[in-house]
């Protein structure tokens, strides 16, 4: 079989899709991942076959000149529409405005620029399988093009699929619909129509377990979370056991990358460390300052993360996805410092489940740190639930496995 993965240029969504691309790989199914030039080397450094398409484009840079509305790294949580996901009651309007804005600034400007090559790849290699990272709609377009099943790959929870829910549901007949004249433009472009699997795939690989998300009304295909992180030494220092309980603090690349920053003060939150009896490592870009380090903190710029977490009682992070698996995945209380998109949803489910606690990133002062982190470390209700949400992780199927489900995919298209 042949698969074509494909993503717009954000590293972590693509290293969030490394792990289904190995077990395909080793499957024995011909996999080739489709990104822009400047993330061509992330591809063939995992270990798999790049095909640059398109032009490089700054996403984040083209959206700050648009205005400051609704921008990630701006206001916390999601841009509309994609904040009526939590809504119990959204509203038409609300949706309508949010598709019209984000089907122009965002996902225009992130899947133009690799449509045609894109869509000429695909015909040329005619792909039996096409997956996707769940706003790379080129993806949808190239699959339609050539007639592929496709799915998405989700890198989060799934606000793109609950918020196109709430869109069927509230819209009133023959009432505009952006996004989806948007894709159906490009559908009749090369030759076919628009169909509501050009939204939200054919089926939906998810890597949360049920106490973590909130499904769309469309087919799921779980798969356990598999932390790749990119290419890694593991430094000798984390071979010997640490003399105290070992605290791991990182605070992701995305919104350093982004804006500079991170959305907490890491001075407070090593001070907040500061008097307990701990050691706590924290991953802090070369560029980070600070006024003081506090005895006990090793400082470094990058450890790899599953090995750090096997030395750690317990950990500091920001909620992304990624390190809220890992960490799980270790079986380890974790304090959450959330700040946008879907971390302070995932924080608060996490912590409902006493596998740890999560304070919001404009409310997380020193005291309330040092708090948090002491009863991580004393109450054992939440070693506790840390192990049951290991178990629960552990429960999902592997990649191998999803892998040879999909392999079933492919009479879809």
């Amino acid at each position: 079989m042949r698969v074509l993965l494909t993503t717009y240029a954000e590293r972590t969504h693509f290293l969030m899709m490394v792990p289904l691309a190995w077990a395909l790989r080793t499957a024995g199914h011909d996999v080739r991942v489709a990104v822009q030039p400047k993330l061509a080397g992330t591809v063939t450094g995992a270990g798999l076959t790049a095909v640059p398409v398109g032009h490089d484009r700054d996403l984040w840079d083209l959206l700050r000149r648009t205005g400051p509305e609704h921008l990630f790294g701006v206001e916390t949580g999601w841009p509309a529409p994609y904040d009526t996901a939590a809504m119990s009651t959204p509203d038409w309007d609300h949706v309508l405005r949010g598709y019209r804005d984000i089907a122009v600034r965002w996902h225009k400007t992130s899947n133009v620029p690799l449509i045609t090559d894109l869509v000429a790849f695909a015909r040329w290699w005619q792909p039996d399988l096409v997956l996707w990272e769940p706003t790379t709609y080129a993806g949808a377009i190239a699959a339609k093009a050539c007639g592929a099943a496709h799915g998405r790959v989700l890198i989060g929870e799934d606000v793109f699929g609950l918020t196109r829910d709430h869109f069927l549901r509230l819209r009133p007949p023959g009432a505009p619909d952006p996004l989806g004249d948007w894709l159906g433009a490009y559908a009749g472009k090369y030759g076919g129509e628009f169909s509501e699997d050009m939204v939200t795939g054919q089926f939906t690989v998810d890597q949360l377990p049920a106490s973590l998300r909130h499904r769309a009304n469309l087919t799921h295909v779980p798969m356990r979370y598999v932390n790749y992180g990119g290419a890694a030494v593991v430094p000798d220092w984390l071979s010997t056991p640490p003399e105290k309980p070992r605290i791991a603090l990182t605070m992701g690349l995305t919104a350093h990358d982004r804006t500079g920053g991170y959305p907490v003060d890491l001075q407070d939150v090593l001070d907040a460390v500061e008097g307990l009896d701990v050691e706590l490592v924290a991953t802090v870009t070369p560029e980070t300052r600070l006024s003081r380090v506090p005895k006990g903190t090793r400082l470094v710029p990058f450890v790899p993360l599953t090995p750090l977490l096997a030395t750690c009682s317990a950990a500091i992070h920001h909620g992304g996805v990624g390190t809220l698996a890992s960490t799980a995945l270790r079986g380890i209380p974790q304090l959450i410092l959330p700040w946008d998109v879907d971390q302070p949803t995932l924080g608060a489910r996490l912590a409902a489940r006493d596998a740890g606690i999560c304070i919001h990133a404009t409310e997380a002062t020193t005291d309330g740190i040092r708090a948090a982190l002491t009863r991580l470390l004393a109450e054992p209700a939440f070693a506790k639930g840390a192990a049951d949400l290991r178990e629960e992780f552990l429960a999902l199927p592997a990649p191998n496995e999803v892998a040879d489900r999909l392999a079933d995919r492919r009479h879809e298209g």
